[in-house]
């Protein structure tokens, strides 16, 4: 099984679209192979993630450092 684990902090980018003159700011967060997250997710358990690529079955699986230390207790 070829599973690659490795640890990863979220960046956050800040985007601005102008709409009729008026010019709006969003922010999202993204982690490498850009891959986004949700805002709320990054409020609640941080910026360092660790992501787990499974190359045989296709799937990435992303999970909090603080969730899997919690998990582990």
């Amino acid at each position: 099984m070829a599973v690659r684990r490795r640890t990863a902090s979220a960046r956050k980018v800040i985007g601005k679209k102008s709409v009729k003159g008026k010019v709006y700011q969003y922010e999202y967060y993204t982690l490498p192979l850009n891959l986004y997250l949700p805002k709320s997710m990054v409020e609640k358990w941080g910026t360092d993630f660790i992501i787990e690529r499974d190359e045989e079955a296709g799937k990435i699986t992303i999970i909090s450092s603080k969730a899997l230390a919690t998990q582990q207790k």
